[in-house]
């Protein structure tokens, strides 16, 4: 199986987060307006990309994800 994934929106910043596993220790590096890549600060290697305004560059009205399994929600 694959690397495990994070993913985390803020959407008070619109900014979005897509990376392998656990950040911690990281600093940015802006490639383009709004476009960054997260890198650790110990090895430097890229671990994860951010992109600022995300619903505005992508032009979305919400995010949606398409899992796995299905979830079934029951009022108790």
């Amino acid at each position: 199986m694959g690397e495990r994934m994070s993913i985390y929106y803020d959407e008070l910043e619109d900014y979005f987060i897509i990376s392998n596993g656990e950040l911690g220790v990281n600093y940015e590096e802006e490639i383009q307006s709004g476009i960054i890549i997260l890198r650790d600060k110990k090895t430097d290697k890229g671990i994860g990309i951010g992109i600022r305004d995300f619903l505005e560059k992508t032009r979305l009205k919400s995010i949606e994800l398409n899992l796995p399994f299905k979830i079934s929600l029951k009022q108790v």
